[in-house]
């Protein structure tokens, strides 16, 4: 009996065995994919880095390009014994640097395995040099020459964005694009063209011997694949004016946006204060005096900022009433130096002729005549209640592009807020509010929030008389195509007849034709019409916001724009100069003598250090 189990035993552990020997051989002789993991483990593949592409202006002036670069790799597990100070000698560096370094890679070196990292970057050209001669000293160690950003022109730090290393958290999820050691645009338009500025990387395909070093070319380097430089790309920008415009906000809080009104391409995207381009190429060294910086430069206002649009804003009230009905051109309104609601509240302005017709209001900015044209838009019998009235006269503020992200190519846009009437019924209860509560609304205040690329945008839509095209930075070139969307007409919900008024309006505002109280006559310029409005935003926390809009020529408009100007004062006094120079260099390439002491102004004026 003992001996037949043992028998059995016998004949069990050979059946076991001769499945497991003819498992082996299947793997080992038959299957062709472990044939190819067993020569992965045997290849190392020494990667070539592709030139990013230049990024260009609209004109073809290169904004950026590519320069040279040195960095020192190391693959830490192919790193044998070594003299330390023989390398540091032959690096430029401290023994100590070394040390710190290897023990990181010691410590973290199941993470890590056989992934190269980056060991020294962009080292001088006569360090590179030495170490290639001495290089074969130093396994595991090698040096790369790969190219860097470099900016012949110091226009837009922030719409450019910057271009480093990928870290831990993006290879997780790129984990099929990137690896360790690559570089990836982080901000701007490096981030949002990363796919056509990239290119594609290229490698060699060495052999490793028994003891783990790299020796041989793998198939004598017909396995080897080229690097394919990244694709070009040409914005919209002009560089010069985009120069210009960050010279005139120097020393000043807000943002510029100037757009092409027939195209919504953008001409000018300035954040003040921004990222010089000086320091995008090694960003990294200066990233805590960035972060730590109150005036927040990382901080993109063109499109990220939200902020109360103030008296651009009565432009759009004014066209709601015109196509509601509820308001007429030859309707005059009273003006008792403001609005007064709610028993003896009152919603203030300053002195001018009263009372006004919409052209006249709209040249003076009049604060009372814009509360009565929103108070009948909201008592429009059409409405069975005013929170009715508030979401129909919400849909035309949308139709705008206000209250929602425009759709512009650049990364990081906000949506700004128009509010509903579901909010108000949150805060005050169903029933329970009507046009007084909500006035502040009348004149772009209240819960109103706008980025300046939508209020640049609503100043190239009264230019088109109607219609917009999305804002967008990339132009169509060879192997870059844009989105067909950009080159579709966007239209508002008011009739195209009804702009005519309202830009007269924006026309006297600059002209007077011997008006009392025009708000923008600073921004006339010699023999260009010019259509501007004014604004000044109320701010909680300082002196108020100085906005202003405008487009010109009148007729057949080439450049649309918006200044805004944090804790100024008037809009009249600080944004107006700013986009009315904007305007001025744009269209005719200089500042004309009569207007030279308000560029100065200007230029000479900082608000903060």
């Amino acid at each position: 009996m003992n001996l037949n189990h043992q028998n059995k035993l016998i004949i069990g552990l050979v059946a076991v065995a001769a499945v497991l020997l003819g498992k082996l051989f299947y793997i080992q002789i038959i299957n062709d994919d472990y044939k190819k993991d067993a020569s992965n483990n045997s290849m190392v593949y020494e990667y070539i880095y592709p030139p990013r592409g230049v990024i260009y202006d609209r004109n073809g002036e290169e904004l950026v390009t590519n320069l040279l670069s040195y960095d020192i790799l190391v693959t830490p597990r192919e790193v044998p014994a070594f003299d330390t100070l023989a390398l540091a000698n032959a690096l430029g560096i401290d023994v100590e640097v070394i040390r710190e370094k290897m023990a990181y890679y010691r410590k973290y070196r199941t993470r890590i395995g056989y992934q190269t990292q980056t060991f020294l970057k962009r080292v001088p050209q006569e360090v590179y040099l030495r170490f290639a001669e001495e290089e074969y000293k130093f396994p595991g160690f090698r040096a790369l020459r790969r190219n860097v950003r470099e900016y012949p022109f110091n226009a837009g730090g922030n719409l450019l964005g910057y271009v480093s290393e990928v870290d831990g958290d993006f290879l997780k999820k790129h984990p099929d694009e990137y690896r360790a050691g690559d570089y990836v645009g982080k901000t701007g338009i490096e981030a949002a063209q990363e796919k056509n500025l990239r290119g594609e990387k290229g490698y060699h395909i060495r052999l490793r011997d028994s003891r783990n070093r790299v020796m041989t070319s793998y198939n004598d380097g017909l396995d080897d694949k080229p690097a394919l430089p990244g694709k070009n790309v040409y914005t919209t920008i002009d560089a010069h004016l985009q120069q210009y415009g960050q010279e005139l906000m120097d020393g000043k809080v807000g943002s510029v946006v100037a757009l092409e009104p027939s195209t919504g391409e953008i001409l000018a995207m300035v954040s003040s204060p921004g990222i010089d381009v000086d320091i995008l190429a090694d960003i990294s060294s200066h990233w805590e005096e960035l972060s730590n910086d109150p005036y927040k430069p990382m901080f993109n206002r063109t499109v990220m900022a939200s902020y109360p649009p103030g008296s651009v804003f009565k432009l759009i009230n004014g066209l709601i009433g015109l196509q509601e009905g509820t308001l007429k051109a030859e309707y005059s309104y009273p003006c008792y130096s403001g609005y007064y609601y709610s028993g003896n509240h009152k919603l203030g302005c300053h002195s001018h002729a009263s009372p006004l017709r919409l052209l006249d209001a709209i040249a003076t900015s009049c604060n009372g005549y814009f509360c009565f044209v929103l108070k009948y838009i909201l008592e429009n019998k059409r409405y069975a209640s005013t929170a009715e009235a508030l979401d129909a006269w919400r849909e035309y503020v949308l139709s705008f592009g206000f209250g929602r992200k425009l759709g512009s190519d650049f990364p990081s846009e906000l949506g700004g807020n128009i509010p509903t009437s579901q909010y108000y019924d949150r805060i005050y209860g169903a029933g329970r509010w009507s046009f007084p509560t909500i006035v502040s609304l009348s004149i772009g205040q209240g819960e109103i929030g706008a980025t300046p690329l939508q209020i640049a945008n609503l100043a190239a839509i009264m230019a088109n008389r109607g219609h917009y095209y999305i804002p967008h930075l990339i132009k169509d070139s060879e192997g870059v195509e844009i989105d067909p969307v950009y080159h579709e007409k966007q239209y508002t919900k008011v009739d195209s007849m009804h702009f005519v008024t309202c830009v007269e309006g924006m026309k006297m505002a600059v002209n007077g034709q011997g008006m009392a109280g025009a708000t923008a006559r600073a921004a006339a310029i010699p023999g260009i019409e010019v259509c501007g409005k004014t604004g000044t935003a109320q701010n909680p926390h300082g002196k108020d916001n100085s906005v202003f809009i405008c487009f010109a020529p009148a007729d057949n408009p080439r450049i649309a724009i918006a200044a805004y100007v944090e804790n100024a004062g008037f809009g009249a006094t600080w944004a107006l100069p700013v986009a009315s120079l904007m305007v001025e260099k744009y269209l005719t390439g200089t500042i004309s003598p009569e207007r030279k002491y308000l560029e100065d102004r200007i230029l000479n004026t900082r608000f903060i250090q």
